[in-house]
């Protein structure tokens, strides 16, 4: 705090009188503190007396921010924006409470010739994260987590009216709540529990907590998307191009998550042929600043695993509302193209579109079944045609 009145002063040389005043401590004992806080770090070669009384940072610039890259041994670089050539060490008990990815502000020491520049943090900017997987492990009278994380060095105390029913042993996901100045370790609550160690759910939740991605959507996003109306009106169809008497279908592997994109096809009187290239319209569903909107924003986008999916929208939407299951009307937007006998584009449209999915194919069953469940109009789609749908999904 008294050497942040230097560093806002431009280094302007002060007394303790004047670093009092900026501080508004005006009593006699407390001016008396600084005055003393001055000498000592005139001691450490942080500040110099340039005359009787006056001090001065012996380092202009001597605080600077950047993000904690923690060791094994507690000690942290901080890896600053340009400020320096080299990374800042900070020893272990001058890292305070700042954890590996924080954002800080550090004082550096001054460098002494042909030493490495040195600091310590003295204000946490931003915290990286606040909830960790591990271990919760129980006693009578309180209770440890052990967090997965090799670069948080801390167990996080937890109250036992914070367990939320976690037993000994089991994995969970916590989350700091305070980290007192005089506390040797963060205290926390547990906010999820994970299930028991080493079972392959367990293990996977855990794996996806760590590195951020939601387990759950929060209740008011739920709320919205089970509100949704699932009908379609007459009035919304009567602002959409109409496919629902058009050959449409799903191509996917048999492995596939999600359908949201389906082809169509009809041949048309002037002896070309028509494909439709369709993909689910979400945006009819969701309301723009709405909590669904923002937590899709959020997310960004589904996440695939091998043995599951981490979804952008709730499942009503996203298997739902929105997905293109065979035998459902279904609202989406389209690219539709004219092609004659050599696949060539003649015409093309784009808009909103109203379909009905005859039939979910599989990639390595595509013309057979077309031929065999005589779809529609198609009596069996020509290569061609396929290939320019297929090409243009």
């Amino acid at each position: 705090m008294v050497l942040d009145v230097f560093e806002k002063n431009g280094n302007k040389p002060l007394n303790y009188k004047q670093v009092s005043g900026q501080l508004n401590i005006h009593e006699d004992e407390g001016r008396d503190a600084i005055r003393d806080i001055l000498k000592e770090e005139t001691k450490k070669t942080t500040l110099k007396e340039i005359s009787p009384g006056k001090f001065q940072l012996v380092e202009l610039k001597t605080f600077v921010e950047g993000r904690v890259d923690m060791t094994a041994d507690g000690s942290a670089f901080i890896v600053t924006d340009d400020e320096f050539e080299n990374d800042i060490f900070v020893a272990p008990r001058k890292v305070r409470t700042a954890l590996h990815g924080d954002r800080v502000k550090v004082y550096v020491y001054a460098k002494s010739k042909g030493k490495r520049k040195e600091g310590e943090v003295i204000e946490i900017i931003k915290r990286a994260k606040m909830e960790f997987t591990g271990i919760v492990k129980l006693s009578d009278r309180f209770a440890f987590f052990i967090p997965d994380d090799r670069k948080m060095l801390h167990d996080i105390f937890i109250p036992l009216n914070e367990i939320n029913g976690a037993k000994n042993g089991i994995k969970a996901i916590a989350e700091i709540t305070d980290w007192p100045p005089e506390a040797k370790n963060p205290i926390g609550r547990i906010k999820q529990i994970l299930g028991e160690q080493g079972e392959n759910n367990t293990e996977m939740n855990a794996i996806l907590a760590e590195y951020g991605f939601p387990l759950t959507f929060p209740q008011e996003v739920e709320q919205e998307s089970e509100a949704i109306a699932e009908d379609i009106t007459p009035e919304e169809i009567a602002k959409r191009r109409d496919f629902r008497d058009v050959t449409t279908f799903t191509i996917d592997p048999v492995d596939a998550k999600d359908f949201d994109d389906a082809l169509s096809f009809r041949y048309l009187d002037n002896g070309h042929y028509e494909v439709g290239v369709h993909i689910a319209d979400v945006s009819h569903y969701i309301i723009p600043d709405s909590a669904l909107d923002k937590e899709a924003f959020e997310r960004a986008t589904s996440v695939y695993l091998v043995d599951r999916v981490i979804p952008m929208l709730p499942e009503r939407l996203s298997n739902g509302l929105c997905s293109l299951r065979p035998h459902e009307d279904k609202l989406c937007f389209a690219a539709v193209f004219e092609l004659d006998e050599n696949a060539n584009i003649v015409e093309e449209w784009f808009g909103k579109t109203v379909i009905h999915s005859d039939r979910r194919f599989l990639e390595s069953k595509i013309a057979t079944g077309i031929e065999r469940d005589g779809l529609h109009n198609a009596d069996a789609l020509p290569h061609e045609a396929l290939q320019a749908g297929v090409c243009a999904g």
